[in-house]
């Protein structure tokens, strides 16, 4: 019975800092740059929701980008100005691009910078999409 008592409180304890931690990466998120590790971690917070590239594409959603300091949205673009079917940052505005590495690579935006997907010319936020898509 104790020992039920304390893997019961354990798993309490485990959940809270999880949720915490959850939080804080948002928090985080929130005030820093958009970097290919960032887009992985959306990926995974709405992995069984419409909110990602593979679940929502035969709806017409396009994976895309918002600047919340201008109002411009731009489709997510590989490198060499293709559209891209998933989220990569290579194909951003320069204006828009933080840093990139030794080969040119795009590996943070600026921290205006906000993923989501493009439908009809207005852009939605992965959670905006996944609630809209799911209608």
């Amino acid at each position: 019975m104790y020992s039920d008592q304390i893997q019961t409180q354990l798993q309490i304890q485990a959940q809270l800092v999880h949720s915490e931690s959850q939080r804080r990466e948002h928090a985080k998120r929130m005030h820093g740059a958009l970097t290919e590790l960032a887009l992985r971690h959306e990926n995974e917070l709405y992995a069984n929701t419409r909110g990602i590239s593979q679940a929502n594409r035969a709806l017409g959603w396009r994976p895309g980008y918002l600047n919340r300091a201008t109002g411009e949205i731009e489709l997510s673009r590989f490198g060499d100005g293709r559209p891209a079917p998933i989220h990569v940052l290579d194909g951003l505005p320069e204006s828009w691009v933080q840093s990139r590495d030794a080969e040119g690579h795009v590996i943070a935006a600026e921290p205006e910078i906000v993923s989501g997907f493009i439908r009809a010319g207005r852009f939605f936020t992965r959670e905006q999409a996944a609630r809209a898509a799911a209608h």
